[in-house]
């Protein structure tokens, strides 16, 4: 029977690697990974771009999203590798948002390692060693918005090879994980959800051209999460991203997300995050500024 190692938290991911929790929403890896055995996956959490080195100079890169398993394995000649993996809670309320939003569109084609040129691989090189220079030096005020920004140089420079080595996928099932993920973003971006409410797995399957069964089992396949319990996360993540807005109101927020009652909203959010939105604001993250002792 195949063995998952689930791995969730920065700190669970430095325990595995056994190294030192620098910081509690990020971990930067300099070095061939560990081997699992033949049966046994790593199911991740977290954000996770790892950049391999070859001896020919050129190099492979990975990018895992939340929620997705990977395997494990040391290529022969495979002499660096560097990962970096970050917590979903590093992104609301910074421009990393953003650009997370555009790569949901490209996570899930992420199982086969882009192949790089040297030139890029040394662009790429040289993000990890920014944010590696930013987790060795002392935490302050600054520490969270420069890793940050680096983080999201680094997702710009990926997007630019997944560009230029993109198959096509649109009849595929990842294709249509694509596309939903598309149709997504539009919905919560635009007033849609204003004015229709949370949508319905129906919605998008109808917009694919799909049945909404169909169309549930491709989710299912892709993700290992129903259509609905996808939807219902990235609304999670968009309230997280607004609830960093302190301009807002709780109520503004659940009326903006399509809920009709705010009660709804607040049920909703704990039931998915743990806290409730006044607790997850109060928060604030403030903890993923500071050096961990």
């Amino acid at each position: 029977m195949e063995n998952t190692i689930n791995v969730n938290t920065i700190r669970a991911f430095n325990d595995f690697y056994n190294i030192e929790t620098r910081h509690s929403l990020v971990s930067l890896v300099k070095r061939t990974p560990l081997a699992l055995e033949s049966d046994c996956r790593l199911h991740l959490g977290l954000y996770c771009i790892a950049l391999s080195y070859h001896e020919n100079q050129k190099g492979a890169l990975s990018v895992i999203f939340p929620g997705q398993a990977t395997e494990q394995t040391i290529e022969p000649d495979m002499s660096m590798k560097h990962t970096l993996v970050f917590h979903p809670d590093l992104v609301p309320g910074t421009s990393l948002a953003d650009t997370i939003r555009e790569w949901n569109a490209y996570g899930y084609a992420t199982h086969t390692s882009l192949n790089l040129m040297p030139d890029e691989c040394q662009l790429i090189s040289d993000c990890f060693g920014s944010i590696e220079l930013e987790l060795e030096n002392a935490m302050d005020k600054h520490s969270k918005k420069l890793i940050v920004s680096h983080i999201e140089r680094l997702l710009n420079y990926c997007l630019r090879c997944y560009d230029r080595q993109t198959v096509s996928y649109e009849d595929s099932s990842k294709g249509i994980l694509k596309r939903f993920d598309l149709l997504l973003n539009d919905y919560l971006s635009s007033g849609n959800i204003y004015e229709i409410g949370i949508p319905m797995v129906a919605y998008f399957a109808d917009r694919l051209h799909r049945s909404p069964n169909y169309f549930g089992d491709l989710i299912k396949k892709e993700t290992g999460i129903s259509a609905q319990e996808y939807i219902h996360n990235r609304i999670v993540e968009e309230a997280k991203n607004r609830i960093s807005d302190k301009d807002k109101s709780i109520n503004e927020i659940a009326f903006e997300l399509g809920f009709k009652y705010p009660q709804h909203f607040s049920r909703f959010f704990k039931k998915m995050v743990g806290l409730s939105p006044n607790e997850f604001r109060a928060l604030g993250r403030n903890e993923s500024d500071k050096k961990i002792e």
